[in-house]
């Protein structure tokens, strides 16, 4: 097996910037300018055993160097995943009396939403995307999304298969039969 071409090495660098192999390739060969070829032959060069040994390696080197592992990213992962609103936040709605009615002399209530949200000191961060109030007062607080982690968690886990397996065997009548002995049949039906 020979050696990685200067081109290749610089391809796969450019791919680990952001992993999309489109922009890789297109920054390293300059003369393609549509997408299209340039995500088919990325995706060629993506295949192939010694560009995905290279990567590997330099995908190691970074895990390495940063000292982000699998483990880490899981955790993390699983953070936002399983993250539950009420350990950040309690909401209720609180009836008032605001008046009574001058006539029936019933009161006359109102309904107000209740937040009351802990202290940051007291709650994981990790997981909280926004806490705003906006100039009209409406307040916004936002966890990371769960779908998405957990579908990536799924991933991770091999939890989810894109592909089907099968396998076993399958009966055929017409297995050793020679090409001759086929026409044959053919000719009878």
């Amino acid at each position: 097996m020979g050696k990685l071409t200067d081109n290749q090495k610089r391809f796969i660098d450019e791919y680990l910037i952001d992993l999309n192999a489109t922009r890789a390739y297109k920054v390293v060969y300059q003369r393609v300018k549509k997408d299209e070829v340039a995500a088919a032959a990325s995706a060629r060069l993506l295949r192939n055993v010694k560009v995905q040994k290279y990567l590997m390696e330099r995908q190691k080197a970074l895990q390495e160097r940063t000292e982000i592992t699998q483990d880490k990213v899981l955790q993390e992962l699983a953070r936002i995943g399983f993250a539950d609103i009420k350990d950040y936040l309690s909401y209720r709605t609180e009836k008032t009396v605001i008046t009574t009615d001058k006539d029936t002399g019933e009161p006359i209530i109102d309904y107000s939403p209740i937040i009351e949200v802990l202290n940051s000191d007291q709650v994981d961060g990790k997981v909280i995307q926004e806490v705003s109030i906006n100039s009209k007062g409406v307040f916004t607080f936002k966890l990371y999304n769960k779908l998405d982690a957990l579908d990536k968690i799924g991933k991770i886990l091999g939890l989810f298969k894109d592909k089907v397996e099968l396998s076993g065997n399958i009966n055929n009548p017409y297995e050793g039969l020679t090409t001759e002995e086929l026409k044959n049949l053919l000719e009878k039906l």
